[in-house]
């Protein structure tokens, strides 16, 4: 199974040091945090795009993902006003010309949070509508989405692996796909193995991390309290052949090298 570090975790530091760090240290390929000071897809098309095509070269690093900022201030699809809708749908649309552009195979996004007092057929609407009209784009350009399902703690719609199945079908789009973040599973207490059941073929990639198995915090493998040696394993007797990136974030920001060094190893020996 390829390893990919996510970038997020080097936010304080030149982007370069993610990509030096991904080579020295065994990882397979880059997860790109689409956020400023790195790679804002604004920023990318303003020129930056260059810099950050020649850092994967450079340190023979591909970009497999790209993770664009989304769900919080000031883009998020499933809240505000029309016209801030209008705005979030033309900025994943160039989200996804940037991850085309960057070479990734994919382009990410997940389900912000819908706001308070609105009624779930409202949610609903809104994130199947928003997710034809980038789907739509994607396969206009010859990309693919992949859709991360968050913990209610992030989101109140899409939390568990039956909503996001059941996203997939009423969109529609062979360029839509679906993921596992192993936290959000532990979070509402169902098996990771359930978006395996439910996805089949459109679960496309993985998010690994360990997780205390109540909250949303995002731990290094082997610290937290779920079985990952085991589900490594059912992976691979699953025939699972998709990527899993190491989502390492903001608890390891003050010291990201030592953690990637110390997660890529766990989990090289946790793999069947």
């Amino acid at each position: 199974m390829e390893l990919g570090m996510f970038t997020s975790g080097y936010q304080r530091y030149h982007l370069e040091r993610a990509f030096a760090d991904a080579r020295d240290l065994g990882y397979d390929y880059i997860e790109l945090w689409g956020g400023r000071p790195h790679a804002f897809a604004p920023d990318l098309k303003r020129g930056e795009l260059k810099e950050v095509l020649a850092l994967s070269q450079r340190y023979a690093m591909p970009v497999r993902v790209y993770t664009p900022e989304h769900n919080a201030y000031p883009y998020n699809y499933m809240t505000g006003s029309r016209l801030q809708w209008e705005d979030t749908m033309d900025y994943l649309k160039l989200c996804l010309d940037m991850g085309k552009a960057l070479g990734a195979e994919h382009t990410l996004i997940s389900v912000g949070h819908g706001g308070c007092g609105v009624p779930r057929r409202e949610l609903w609407k809104r994130l199947i509508d928003s997710l034809r009209v980038l789907s739509a784009h994607a396969e206009t350009i010859g990309h693919s989405i992949l859709l991360e399902s968050l913990t209610p703690y992030e989101s109140n719609l899409c939390n568990t692996a039956g909503e996001l199945a059941q996203v997939l079908e009423e969109v529609g789009s062979p360029c839509l796909l679906g993921m596992c973040d192993v936290v959000p599973p532990s979070a509402v207490g169902e098996p990771v193995t359930e978006y395996l059941d439910l996805l089949g073929e459109r679960m496309a990639h993985l998010h690994l991390v360990d997780s205390d198995g109540t909250s949303d915090t995002h731990m290094l493998p082997g610290e937290g309290r779920l079985y990952l040696p085991e589900l490594l394993r059912e992976l691979e007797h699953r025939g699972y052949r998709g990527r899993a990136t190491i989502e390492l974030v903001t608890a390891y920001i003050a010291e990201p090298t030592l953690a990637a060094r110390r997660a890529v190893e766990r989990v090289r020996a946790m793999l069947p």
